[in-house]
């Protein structure tokens, strides 16, 4: 089964588990809206519409998220899994927010256009590290000056030692919010797609990418906020 593919079977569901998934949903998803706010926020005072690129969108979550916090942008979502996209559709036409959606996969040429701000949750660790990297270059040039790139992110340990303990924890977490066993597993099952990176190790490759002010916003154990600006 490809990585779309177990995405799109679980399309339905997917939401009402984030809260438990995502221990820190709040802190997590909250951040990376104020590191994407301010270019938007700046293009609505210039008088220009907000332009956002959501990579590996999903179900819309961070999406929605951004419109919520900044109306009047304009959203472009893409991801492999057109079931989660359609989900997506449903949330953003429901709320009258403009956007557009585009079944591709991270590795794809990204969609043209120039946007205030890139986002991405929970969907780069899909790639291998080649394939981050290569990702990082396409979203900083697609950037317009002063636009801001944010990724929302499962990570891995620096060391496989507290690789192993991000694993403890997250476990122990989710499961004092309520997954049960079948949850667990059926996340663990999607996650044999996952290659996540050290923090550390991705903030160098934002900074390869040409991208200025990067940094790690936000971090909980294996759930990590880090982005930067075009200069």
């Amino acid at each position: 089964m490809t990585v779309a593919e177990a995405f799109d079977a679980v399309a339905g569901t997917y939401d009402e588990a984030r809260r438990r998934l995502v221990p820190c949903f709040d802190a997590f998803y909250g951040t990376a809206v104020e590191v994407a706010a301010p270019p938007l926020r700046a293009a609505l005072a210039a008088g220009r519409t907000p332009e956002v690129l959501d990579l590996g969108a999903g179900t819309g979550l961070l999406s929605l998220l951004v419109a919520a916090a900044v109306p009047g942008v304009r959203l472009t979502l893409v991801d492999a899994a057109p079931a989660m996209l359609a989900v997506a559709r449903d949330h953003l036409r429901d709320r009258d927010v403009p956007h557009r959606t585009v079944v591709a996969d991270l590795a794809d040429p990204l969609p043209a256009g120039r946007y205030d701000a890139v986002v991405s949750a929970l969907a780069i660790h899909h790639l291998d590290d080649v394939g981050k990297r290569a990702l990082y270059r396409r979203a900083a040039d697609a950037l317009v000056p002063g636009g801001v790139f944010v990724n929302a992110e499962q990570v891995a340990g620096p060391t496989p030692a507290l690789d192993r303990r991000y694993d403890e924890v997250w476990t122990a977490r989710i499961t004092e919010l309520g997954s049960d066993a079948d949850e667990i597993a059926a996340a663990r099952e999607r996650m044999r797609h996952d290659r996540p990176a050290p923090v550390a190790d991705q903030c160098r490759w934002l900074t390869d990418a040409g991208l200025a002010d990067v940094d790690c916003f936000f971090k909980e154990w294996r759930f990590a906020v880090f982005g930067g600006r075009r200069p």
